[in-house]
């Protein structure tokens, strides 16, 4: 049977990988995951600990492909000169560091594989605009993965109060193919906005897509970190272990639900959020409500109100979400809950986490990874008996991204990365208009005619 790809909302056609990644959102508005996700045998699993990080990528992207690439494997190495690191915190418990990338995100991991795949498809005259809304480090990662890559354009809208200044750096002193647009809302409005694009028939001759996690072509190369995080610590292929995963728009929450529904031994998945809680609650009560707007955490990053990937959670659990949040069929929640620890963190406890870190460990983390060591220091404490479970929490970000936030808690400055040493004398350029579809779409059509 091939391996096609079907909608969230599952009124259009199913399509193959490829065209699915070049498409983006499906024509009715839900998101494409697979008809089936392969399985992996712990043989293999096991194997891969003698695997190179892009041999471990390599071997899991090309089961989801009905026909993988001849030069796959090429691409795979040429996108990961770089890989994740383990850091032992106390015991059996480790931080996975995954700022090794262009732009010391964990955003690198699935953008810079990203280009290469959509360049696999993209015929030699054909020209592609890619729309990404971001909420802090979607924007740069994609910007640095797609500059002056020929044929395509990139338009990335921000909130222009909510991203830290490198962050923003990051997306508007390159140029070239790369606009940044800053809005003045939230990063749900911007999301809004550029789904609404993908469904605006008026616009459909800039043949757009998407390199928002709502494009699978970001969610699969996700995944591949958790194996690799296994097979470093864990050799046999079947004894369990526990990750713990900051989220916000979800698309980090989904490659790990991937991994699991791949076959890596995972007992259980702490996916926490900041303040803003409707997962959580969702997860508790089986009610789903959407917090608009979305509340301003130091974690911003995860400043999401309606994750857009929840959609595909709740499809692997047998659900129907639709575009909006309305939950029309509830998936399995008793399932769902046997895997999913979900945990919401203040800024209060963000910043004791951070300020803990450091006394007892010397490590210094950032808001985020601060959010998901905190989830799993709460579920360890509801969960003794699996205290003795190998532990590993995501830290997403290099924390030199949020020096002033850093410095505030610590009164200490991280040790600055070099892809972050020169962008104070980088000279910025960005556009700015109201949080408004209708800004949007005119400033689209103006843009793409220029």
């Amino acid at each position: 049977m091939a391996l096609l790809y079907h909608s969230t909302n599952k009124k259009t056609d199913p399509i193959d990988f490829f065209t699915a990644i070049l498409t983006g959102q499906a024509p009715d508005r839900g998101l494409y995951m697979p008809n089936k996700i392969p399985t992996i045998s712990s043989e293999t699993i096991c194997s891969m600990s003698d695997m190179e990080y892009h041999k471990i990528a390599h071997t899991i992207l090309q089961l989801f492909m009905e026909d993988p690439h001849k030069d796959l494997a090429q691409r795979c190495e040429e996108a990961y000169s770089f890989g994740p690191r383990l850091e032992k915190v106390e015991k059996n418990k480790y931080i996975m560091w995954l700022d090794s990338g262009p732009t010391a995100s964990f955003k690198d991991f699935a953008a810079q594989m990203m280009s290469r795949l959509m360049g696999v498809k993209l015929k030699k005259d054909e020209k592609l605009l890619i729309l990404t809304a971001t909420s802090g480090d979607t924007g740069s990662a994609i910007a640095h993965a797609f500059h002056n890559i020929p044929n395509i354009k990139v338009i990335i809208l921000f909130p222009f109060t909510e991203v830290s200044d490198n962050q923003r750096k990051q997306m508007t002193t390159l140029g070239g193919n790369i606009q940044a647009v800053a809005i003045d809302g939230k990063f749900d409005d911007g999301q809004a906005m550029v789904k609404a694009a993908f469904s605006d028939q008026t616009i459909q001759s800039f043949n757009l897509t998407s390199a928002n996690s709502i494009n699978i072509a970001r969610l699969i190369p996700q995944s591949v970190y958790y194996f690799w995080a296994y097979s470093r610590l864990i050799k046999d292929g079947q004894t369990p272990i526990i990750f713990s995963v900051p989220s916000g728009n979800f698309g980090d929450m989904m490659g790990s639900v991937l991994a699991w529904k791949m076959g890596l031994p995972i007992k259980k998945l702490v996916i926490s959020t900041n303040a803003n809680d409707e997962f959580p609650n969702f997860l508790h009560t089986g009610q789903y409500q959407k917090i608009e707007p979305s509340k301003k955490c130091i974690s911003n990053a995860m400043n999401v109100g309606h994750p857009s990937n929840l959609a595909r959670l709740v499809d692997i659990f047998g659900g129907h979400m639709d575009e909006k949040g309305q939950i029309h069929t509830l998936p399995d929640l008793d399932k769902m809950r046997d895997i999913i620890f979900s945990y919401s963190v203040n800024d209060t406890d963000t910043r004791q986490t951070i300020k803990d870190m450091y006394e007892k460990n010397k490590i210094i983390i950032e808001p985020h990874g601060a959010v998901g060591w905190h989830g799993l220091e709460q579920y360890l404490n509801q969960n003794p008996k699996d205290d003795e479970i190998t532990c590993v929490s995501l830290e997403t970000a290099n924390p030199a991204k949020f020096p002033d936030e850093i410095n505030n808690i610590l009164n200490a400055s991280p040790v600055v990365p070099p892809s972050l040493e020169k962008l104070d004398s980088l000279e910025e350029s960005y556009d700015q208009f109201p949080a408004s579809y209708e800004a949007f779409r005119d400033y689209l059509v103006n843009w793409e005619t220029k």
